[in-house]
């Protein structure tokens, strides 16, 4: 039986907390857009495996030359420190959520689920403007509109929550954050000091969870001590 509910996966702490949620009922679609890196990919691919949920990874490198901008998609360096701060606005890919939940629609249509699911969360509201609930409800009626006789809704289960109240969560439902993947850099380990390994940081100390994540910084620093 297909599954009836299909979730953007990036391997990240909130889609895996939701992938958590929904299993074993749905179907990840991973997005491959020319983004900086693929050590998220390989994440995500992994923690598929793991727990044993259908998966597919979207191709869509073709599109690339047309929404490269910024740290993620395009030339630009990948900015250092907290995300409010003004420079994080370079980390915004253009129309990203609106053509990921697009395909993810079209596929969830496709294989007669009847729901889509993303982990955007309150903490994204100020930099990215498609992950506000404004945002959510415009895809969701879009999707309504447009699939009139197989309908699906566009569900986003924790917009109005903070990363820490997701990482509280996760840890009551044991998701394993040591195998998520957040950093902007792609290097072997989390770099400690792009936007989003502040925010990984900043979440874990608000949740009061320990950190499991091993960072690049604190793997050089224990050397030197040595």
């Amino acid at each position: 039986m297909p599954a009836s509910k299909v979730l953007l996966f990036s391997g990240g702490l909130d889609s895996t907390t939701l992938l958590w949620d929904l299993r074993p009922d749905v179907k990840c679609l991973l997005f491959h857009y020319g983004q900086r890196h693929v050590r998220e990919l390989e994440n995500a691919v992994a923690l598929c495996q793991r727990v044993e949920v259908e998966f597919e990874i979207v191709n869509l490198t073709a599109i690339h030359s047309l929404i490269a901008k910024g740290s993620q998609a395009g030339p630009d360096p990948v900015p250092l420190g907290h995300y409010a701060d003004e420079s994080m606005k370079l980390t915004v890919v253009p129309n990203r959520n609106m053509i990921m939940l697009s395909v993810a629609i079209g596929h969830a249509v496709a294989i007669g689920a009847k729901g889509v699911y993303t982990a955007v969360h309150a903490g994204d509201h100020a930099i990215y403007p498609d992950c506000r609930p404004d945002f959510i409800y415009a895809m969701n009626r879009a999707a309504q509109i447009g699939n009139e006789w197989t309908p699906v809704e566009v569900f986003a289960p924790y917009v109005n929550l903070t990363k820490a109240e997701i990482v509280q969560h996760g840890h009551y439902l044991g998701v394993p954050y040591r195998y998520t993947w957040s950093c902007y850099q792609g290097l072997d380990l989390h770099c400690k000091r792009c936007g989003t390994c502040v925010e990984r940081q900043e979440a874990f100390a608000l949740a009061g969870v320990p950190d499991p994540t091993k960072y690049e910084e604190d793997k050089s620093e224990a050397s030197s001590a040595s």
